[in-house]
């Protein structure tokens, strides 16, 4: 009997760490904007990241920030992956949490990054938060709306399978493409020099204002029990592609701006 109880509560608890918890883009689309981002760090950046994180890459430290929230010691940063919003109301307008949020998140880790007495060790961890927090920033739900938690209660069908529109934007539209994040990195859209510039030139609060509307318009275009397939990721995955490729570019500007200043 003891036996069967045990199972039944490991089966409960798998079942409602799935349900509640998502890590934005997955593994793999993280990867995917440490990547685009060491190819676009200026000499004098990669040298200062390198001397920070020593032979791990911006790939592969991209997923911290979701490995450690599996210690307790850092629960606190849960707030800092996101931030929820009214649908009409811009980030700039809406009410803060005390907690943080990730635009917060994002400004404390470079302003530990800058700081010239902070130690080795702090700058190398909020490095690492800081590569994961400008990916999460880019996954539209990560700046959706708060009643239904930024998609996680809108229950959707992903090819039969149950799932939400959250982790059908975290993971399940990536991982359905069955490519590893250095294939992914290499098949991103092209953009032009002027381009790129554009894009790694945009302030903060335009990144958080580009995710929620797209959210926008994906909450418009994926209502509650939707059965999605073959269709739906063709019609959406440019769109995925696009704010990975955004996300890299962003990451590299962030890092060169910060460890190669223009004077």
């Amino acid at each position: 009997m003891k036996s069967y109880a045990s199972i039944v509560l490991i089966l409960l608890f798998l079942v409602t760490t799935q349900n509640t918890y998502a890590a934005a883009w997955g593994s793999t689309g993280h990867r995917v904007i440490g990547a685009v981002a060491q190819k676009h760090l200026t000499p004098k950046a990669a040298e200062q990241v390198n001397a920070l994180l020593g032979d791990m890459s911006l790939a592969f430290v991209s997923t911290y920030a979701d490995e450690i929230r599996s210690d307790n010691r850092y629960d606190h940063l849960a707030p800092w992956h996101y931030v929820n919003m009214d649908q009409h109301t811009r980030y700039h307008e809406a009410e803060k949490t005390p907690k943080g949020d990730i635009v917060i998140a994002i400004k404390t880790c470079i302003e530990t990054l800058k700081n010239p007495t902070a130690s080795k060790e702090d700058k190398a961890f909020y490095l690492k938060l800081l590569v994961h927090f400008i990916g999460d920033i880019h996954q539209p739900f990560h700046a959706g709306r708060k009643e239904d938690r930024g998609g996680n209660s809108i229950d959707l069908f992903w090819f039969g399978k149950r799932t939400n529109l959250h982790r059908l934007w975290d993971t399940d539209l990536i991982e359905h493409y069955n490519m590893s994040y250095s294939e992914l990195a290499a098949h991103l859209p092209k953009r032009t020099t002027d381009e790129k510039a554009v894009v790694m030139a945009a302030p903060l609060l335009d990144w958080v204002n580009q995710s929620q509307d797209l959210a926008n318009v994906l909450y418009d275009k994926t209502p509650e029990g939707t059965r999605l397939g073959y269709v739906y990721h063709y019609q959406h995955f440019q769109t995925v592609r696009e704010q990975l490729l955004d996300a890299g570019l962003r990451l590299a500007a962030t890092l060169n701006a910060i460890f190669d200043p223009a004077d």
